[in-house]
């Protein structure tokens, strides 16, 4: 696997910084000491530092050594570097000090890998034009991808297209995946909150029972997927909370449910808020019961790669791990991410890099998770070599 030399030779040192990141994991909008971390490598490196959108956003910039045709060209490389509200229960030395928070999705190492490739393209500067680092805060959730593009991301930091990629446990290490179109699904959450009337657990005729209409409506949900959606799109419609009732022996007045939908095609994506409502709405009202309110937000789009900055990812991912350990058509993924509002913006291609085994709990968001060292220098060097590729150097 020809890995950048230089980027191995400080293999080491990423490793220090991964540890130090996982040990001391931040969730959303609160990473200020991963921020100033990223901020005070990117300086040491002699690279320009910005800081601020998002609040703990960094950006770093960085002006090849080419000039002439091409030298006004610039791209963006983006690593998340929020952390999880699990409790860790791994026993390794650099498991978290903050109780309740986990890097448990490896974002200490997308943060690492952008590091070491910062790192080596500020030593060698063998490209023309800029590249942009994007250090991006509370990927998990709360949209900071949005926060940064809304706050003048690409009007400060201009890019003509912009790169990401995640960790995949599971996918062999030494493997990237690639795929033109949708890679990530769009992510929405929603809440229903249906309105019965109380009574007495032993005599349910003199109520209104909100627990069995609210059951049936669970089910129901499934149609969306099943009945209402043609069979060759992907949708997902999962309840995953519910709510209701104090004791054993009283039925509620109301029970709420709150759940997630993910979908790819834009079609799809807006026909499930009316189909929830209308299913929701019909079985109350069978009931006697009524459906008091709806929620419905629409938090992250699909991500979509572009097909031109797809090929670009797809060599650079060749002459990093090899034409035979690309993967060049994965299944997309029901997870979401919000690097989405980063290509509804611009241009670009997300990718997965394999992280390995699934054994012993090792996977995304499970209280076990770790990010697998050894496909540091990978993950670096594809980055270094995508620059490299995209931006020439020229004279």
């Amino acid at each position: 696997m020809p890995i950048v030399n230089r980027i191995a030779e400080f293999h080491a040192d990423m490793k220090a910084w991964r540890h130090e990141i996982h040990a001391h994991p931040e969730t959303a909008f609160e990473e200020h000491r991963t921020a100033e971390l990223v901020a005070k490598r990117l300086a040491e490196f002699g690279i320009e530092v910005h800081r601020g959108l998002a609040g703990t956003g960094v950006v770093g910039t960085l002006e090849g050594s080419g000039n002439g045709p091409g030298s006004d060209r610039a791209i963006a490389l983006r690593a998340d570097m929020d952390a999880l509200h699990i409790h860790e229960k791994n026993g390794f030395a650099h498991a978290s000090k903050n109780p309740g928070k986990m890097h448990a999705c490896g974002h200490d190492g997308h943060t690492t890998m952008l590091l070491g490739a910062a790192r080596y393209l500020a030593e060698t500067r063998n490209f023309s034009g800029t590249v942009h680092f994007i250090f991006q805060p509370a990927e998990e959730n709360e949209g900071g991808g949005r926060v940064m593009v809304e706050q003048g991301l690409f009007e400060k930091f201009p890019a003509e297209g912009v790169y990401g990629m995640h960790n995949m446990p599971g996918v062999e290490p030494g493997k990237i995946c690639v795929r033109a179109g949708p890679m990530m699904a769009a992510y929405d959450v929603f809440e229903l909150v249906i309105l019965g009337r109380g009574a007495h657990g032993a005599m349910p005729h003199q109520g209104i029972d909100p627990v069995v209409t609210a059951a049936q409506v669970v089910t129901a949900l499934q149609t969306v997927a099943s009945r209402n959606t043609d069979p060759l799109d992907s949708i997902v419609v999962s309840v995953t909370q519910v709510h209701g009732g104090d004791t054993w022996n009283v039925i509620p007045d109301e029970v709420v449910l709150r759940g997630t939908t993910r979908s790819f095609r834009p079609e799809v994506h807006k026909s499930i808020e009316p189909s929830i409502r209308r299913i929701a709405e019909g079985i109350c009202q069978a009931h006697g019961a009524r459906l008091a309110s709806m929620k419905y937000e629409m938090r992250y789009p699909p991500t979509v790669n572009t097909a031109a900055e797809t090929e670009r990812a797809a060599r650079a991912a060749a002459a990093v791990v090899g034409a035979d350990n690309v993967v060049r058509d994965p299944t997309p993924c029901m997870g979401a991410e919000d690097f989405a509002f980063m290509l509804q913006a611009r241009p670009g291609s997300y990718v997965w890099i394999g992280n390995g085994s699934t054994a012993g709990g090792c996977l995304l968001h499970n209280p076990h998770y770790d990010f697998n060292d050894e496909i540091l220098p990978v993950g670096a060097s594809y980055w270094a070599t995508l620059v490299e590729q995209t931006l020439p150097r020229q004279g």
